[in-house]
C-alpha cells in the first residue's frame, strides 16, 4: 500500500534553514515547510527523525497500559494511597506522546517547530513533577518523613516545574544567535529539577547508613534508573557518537535516538522501583507518613498543567501573530522544492 504513496523527499544539511539543522547530522532532513500529511507519511520512511518518533510513540502505549491496569485493578476512587502513582503514570504517558508529536510535526514551519517543542518541554516538566509526587509518597527515606524538607518538597517541585518550562521555552529564542547559550539554558532547565527531585533518593541509596535508611529490594532498581538517567543526560549534552563521525549516524544510532531509548528504559526501571516501594512500604507509610491528599497529588498536577499551558501560550503568542514568510521568499525553498 505504501508503495503506491509518494513519500516526501529528504534533504541534506545545506538545503534546510539553520533553525532545522542538527549538530553533526548531515542528511535525512525533511522539508522545512512540510504539510501535516507529509509529516505523518515521513514516519514510514527513513529520515533522521523517524526513530526519534517511534522510540517514544510506541512506549506511550506501554505506559498507558500500566496506567489502565492501575485504574481498573485498584480502587483508585477510594484509595488515596494510589493517587501519587496515578499522577506519575499519567506523566509517563504524556511526555513520550508529546515528544513523538513534536518530532513528527516540527518541520511544518519554524514557528511550528518552536511551539511543538514548547509542549515537549511542558510535558517533561510534568513528568518531573510526577516523579517528585511519587517520591514524596513512597520513596522518601524513613528518617526524613514528616520533616521540614518533606513538607516543602512537593510545593518546591511544583515551583521548579514552572521555572523549568519557562526556561526551556525561552532557550529556543537565543539559540539562533547564541546556540551554546540556548543549549546551556535547556540543559539547566531540566538538570536542576531532576537533581532536586532525586535528593531523597540519592541520600537513601548512596549516603544513608544505619537506622532510617529504607533498605529494600527496590534500591537496586532505583540505581538502574539513576545510571540510565545520567547516561541520558550525557548523550543529550555531548551529541555522541555522531560528533565523532558526522554523517555516519544520521539515520540510526545518533545521540537523540539513544537519548530517547535510555530515557524510556530508565523510566521503566523508575516505574518498577516506585511500584515496589509502594507495595513493600505501604503498611509502614500508612502508619507513619502524612496522609496522601488531593492537594499534594492531583491538585499539584493540575496546578502544574495550568501554569505550563499558560507559559506555552505566552511564548507561542508572539510566534502566532508574527507574519508568515512566503514560500517563494523562504531561503530554503530554492533548494527544497517537492
Amino acid at each position: 500500500m505504501l508503495s503506491l504513496i509518494k513519500l516526501p523527499r529528504v534533504f541534506n544539511v545545506h538545503q534546510v534553514p539553520k533553525a532545522f539543522q542538527e549538530d553533526s547530522i548531515i542528511s535525512g532532513y525533511r522539508h522545512p515547510r512540510s504539510s501535516a500529511i507529509d509529516c505523518v507519511l515521513s514516519l514510514f520512511q527513513l529520515t533522521n527523525e523517524t526513530l526519534n518518533v517511534w522510540t517514544h510513540f510506541l512506549p506511550t502505549w506501554y505506559f498507558l497500559w500500566n496506567l489502565m491496569t492501575v485504574v481498573f485493578m485498584q480502587d483508585v476512587w477510594n484509595d488515596t494511597y494510589t493517587w501519587p502513582l496515578l499522577v506519575f503514570l499519567l506523566s509517563c504517558c504524556v511526555y513520550p506522546l508529546a515528544s513523538s508529536c513534536a518530532h513528527t510535526f516540527s518541520t511544518m514551519s519554524t514557528r511550528a517547530r518552536h511551539i511543538c517543542f514548547f509542549f515537549d518541554y511542558g510535558a517533561l516538566s510534568f513528568y518531573s513533577l510526577g516523579s517528585a509526587i511519587t517520591y514524596s509518597a513512597y520513596v522518601m527515606p524513613d528518617a526524613w518523613l514528616n520533616g521540614m524538607f518533606h513538607a516543602c518538597y512537593v510545593p518546591i517541585a511544583v515551583f521548579n516545574t514552572i521555572i523549568c518550562t519557562a526556561m526551556a521555552c525561552y532557550s529556543r529564542f537565543p539559540e539562533s544567535q547564541k546556540p551554546k547559550l540556548g543549549k546551556v539554558l535547556r540543559i539547566s532547565a531540566f538538570t536542576y529539577p531532576y537533581l532536586f527531585d532525586n535528593i531523597p533518593l540519592f541520600y537513601r541509596i548512596f549516603l544513608c547508613v544505619g537506622e532510617g535508611c529504607t533498605v529494600n529490594e527496590a534500591n537496586s532498581l532505583h540505581i538502574y534508573h539513576t545510571l540510565l538517567a545520567f547516561l541520558t543526560g550525557f548523550l543529550f549534552a555531548t551529541h555522541l557518537p555522531e560528533r565523532l563521525a558526522p554523517g555516519r549516524f544520521d539515520y540510526i544510532g545518533h545521540s537523540h535516538q539513544l537519548f530517547h531509548v535510555c530515557g524510556i528504559i530508565g523510566t521503566h526501571f523508575q516505574m518498577k522501583a516506585i511500584e515496589m516501594d509502594m507495595a513493600l512500604r505501604r503498611p509502614w507509610l500508612q502508619a507513619h507518613a502524612p496522609a496522601v491528599t488531593f492537594g499534594s497529588t492531583l491538585g499539584a498536577a493540575l496546578l502544574c498543567l495550568v501554569f505550563s499551558l499558560g507559559i506555552i501560550y505566552l511564548f507561542s503568542r508572539p510566534l502566532l501573530h508574527s507574519p508568515i514568510p512566503s514560500k517563494a521568499s523562504s531561503p530554503a525553498s530554492k533548494n527544497c522544492r517537492h
